[in-house]
C-alpha cells in the first residue's frame, strides 16, 4: 500500500447500481452529533444506507472517533477509504492530509491523529483497512467514480478553482478531502464535491452539508444540502478531550482555524455564507439552476 501519496497499482473498487436517489457526504471527521444528525436527514429523505456514499476521513478533527466509526460501520453505507483511515489502518505517524510540512495545520493535525490512534481498537482499523479505494456508481445513466482526493491522489487537494482530469471510462466523479461543496464541469464531464459533514465550510455559519444526486429524464439533478446540528455540544466534547481549541472554535464560528491549503479565490470568499442550491447536469454541461444558486455552485461550471 502506498501511503497517502497515491493510490496503489491496483485499486479495490466496488460497484454499486442505483435507479433512485443517492445521498453523498464526505469528511465525518469524528463529529458524532452531526453524523447522527446526517442519519436522521438520510432517514426523513427516506434514503436507505445502501444509497448513501461516503467520501472518506470518517475520522480527524472531532472528539468521537470510535463512536463516528461505529455509528457509520452499524448503518450500512457505503465508505472510500480516505487518508485518514489509510494512515490510521497502516499505523503511520501523521494523518498524511497532504499538509505542507511545518504549516499551521500539520502542526495542528498532530493532537487528533493521536486522540483517534489511542481510541480505535483493532476492529475499526480493520474495518478502514479493507475500504475500497473508489467506488463506481451506476446511477441512472451516468458512471461516475466516487474516489477521496483525485482519481489518482488520495490526498490530492481539488477545488472548484483547480484543474483535474476524470478518469476516462467515467462522466464524472464524486470527491471529497476539500471540505467545501462544490459542481463543475471538466470538458463536459462533472466534478462533484458534496462538502464535509463534520466540520463547516468556512462560510462563517456553523451549518454543514451533504449532498443528494437523483437521476432522471433531463440529466442528474444535483441538490447541495445544508443543515444544523447540536455543533455546540460537539465543540464541548472536543474541548473536554484537550483537542485543539481552533477546530472545536470552527465548528462555532464556521470558520478554519488555518486556510493553508486554500486557492485564492477559495481564500476570498472565506466567511460568505454559501446558500444551498439544486443543479441539472444534463451530461455534458451544468444547465440552469433549479434553485437559485449561489457563486460557489452556479459560478463553477467552467471547463
Amino acid at each position: 500500500m502506498r501511503n497517502a501519496t497515491g493510490y496503489a497499482a491496483t485499486m479495490a473498487h466496488t460497484e454499486i447500481n442505483a435507479d433512485d436517489a443517492v445521498l453523498v457526504f464526505g469528511g465525518c471527521y469524528s463529529n458524532l452529533q452531526a453524523t447522527e444528525a446526517l442519519l436522521a436527514h438520510a432517514a426523513r429523505r427516506s434514503i436507505p444506507p445502501n444509497r448513501m456514499v461516503c467520501t472518506g476521513d470518517v475520522v480527524a478533527y472531532g472528539a468521537d472517533p470510535a463512536a463516528t466509526v461505529a455509528l457509520v460501520r452499524d448503518a450500512g453505507m457505503h465508505v472510500v477509504m480516505g487518508n485518514c483511515e489509510e494512515q490510521l489502518a497502516a499505523g503511520a505517524a501523521d494523518c498524511g492530509c497532504g499538509f505542507a510540512p511545518g504549516s499551521a495545520c500539520d502542526l495542528l493535525s498532530g493532537a487528533w491523529f493521536a486522540h483517534a490512534s489511542a481510541a480505535l481498537d483493532g476492529s475499526a482499523l480493520a474495518w478502514m483497512g479493507a475500504l475500497p479505494r473508489q467506488i463506481d456508481l451506476q446511477i441512472g445513466r451516468f458512471r461516475l467514480a466516487v474516489v477521496h482526493g483525485s482519481a489518482g491522489v488520495i490526498n490530492e487537494f481539488v477545488f472548484a478553482s483547480t484543474s483535474t482530469a476524470v478518469p476516462p471510462g467515467y462522466d464524472g466523479v464524486v470527491a471529497g478531502h476539500c471540505g467545501l461543496p462544490f459542481t463543475r464541469t471538466v470538458e463536459g464531464r462533472l466534478w462533484h464535491n458534496s462538502g464535509a459533514v463534520g466540520m463547516p465550510a468556512n462560510d462563517g455559519t456553523p451549518r454543514v452539508w451533504f449532498s443528494v444526486l437523483s437521476p432522471g429524464p433531463d440529466g442528474l439533478a444535483i441538490e447541495h444540502v445544508a443543515f444544523d446540528y447540536d455543533y455546540r455540544s460537539a465543540a464541548g466534547a472536543m474541548r473536554q478531550a484537550g483537542l485543539p481549541e481552533g477546530y472545536a472554535g470552527a465548528l462555532e464560528t464556521g470558520l478554519w482555524p488555518n486556510c493553508d491549503v486554500l486557492p485564492a479565490p477559495e481564500l476570498a470568499a472565506r466567511g460568505a455564507p454559501i446558500s444551498p442550491a439544486t443543479l441539472m447536469w444534463t451530461g455534458s454541461d451544468l444547465g440552469r439552476p433549479v434553485t437559485a444558486a449561489s457563486p460557489a455552485f452556479a459560478g463553477a461550471s467552467g471547463r
